[in-house]
């Protein structure tokens, strides 16, 4: 049986980034690794992977095209629509869903870290020493969700406003001040559990050492990680 910690991952990382419809989920991964993590945790169900090259228009500036290779997750299991039931995800023919996780608040952290790593981005920002978080979505109601567990995270992360993409989405940014803890927070624990992406975290964890090197360089504070294995 699927544990709650696990459980609250999974559906962030269908929320964020994927669909249900008709018994069937479908879940969006970057990497092979990371796609092979989501496709264990549906256990026995009947699942599939197939992989190929996508090309999106950035979401801040539709004039740039990124290529990479994506990863998609097919599970059939007779518990999909209930759990999307259940979680207020959109099924087939819905295009905004009322997210109910209140159920998962226990388990916040690893829901945060499946919606980050779902619709999240990361990175360093080197014109301002910082790490940059941000979250882009079509659904602002997904959006507002998020938002609404970061403020009872046990770390202090606020944000900005909500503003339109240029690829007709909405998004928002965490405060690069609050950037190295919060990345730190919700990755914390991750290695025993597995519950994360490893091309995630590993950028995660290197934008934060780059941000603590650069504010530091010359002085003797170390830089801080989070002990585990990459």
């Amino acid at each position: 049986m699927r544990s709650r910690p696990a459980t609250a991952y999974l559906w962030g990382r269908v929320a964020a980034d994927g669909a249900v419809a008709d018994g069937t989920v479908t879940v969006r991964a970057g990497d092979a690794d990371a796609a092979d993590r989501i496709a264990a945790l549906f256990g026995t169900a009947d699942t599939d992977l197939t992989s190929g090259v996508t090309e999106r228009e950035y979401a801040h500036n539709t004039d740039v095209t990124r290529t990479s290779d994506e990863y998609v997750v097919t599970a059939e299991t007779p518990a999909a629509d209930r759990a999307a039931a259940a979680f207020g995800l959109p099924t087939a023919g819905d295009e905004s869903g009322g997210y109910r996780f209140s159920a998962l608040d226990d388990h916040r952290r690893q829901l945060l870290r499946g919606l980050a790593e779902g619709c999240g981005t990361v990175c360093f920002k080197s014109d301002s020493n910082a790490v940059g978080i941000s979250f882009v979505h079509d659904d602002e109601t997904l959006l507002a969700t998020v938002r609404d567990h970061l403020d009872a995270a046990p770390v202090d992360a606020p944000y900005g406003d909500l503003n339109e993409s240029s690829s007709g989405g909405y998004w928002f940014g965490v405060a690069d001040e609050a950037g190295p803890e919060l990345g730190e927070w919700l990755y914390e624990g991750s290695v025993e559990s597995g519950l994360f992406a490893p091309q995630r975290r590993r950028k995660t964890r290197r934008s934060i050492e780059r941000a603590r090197e650069s504010s530091t360089a010359g002085g003797d504070e170390g830089v801080a990680g989070d002990g585990g294995s990459t």
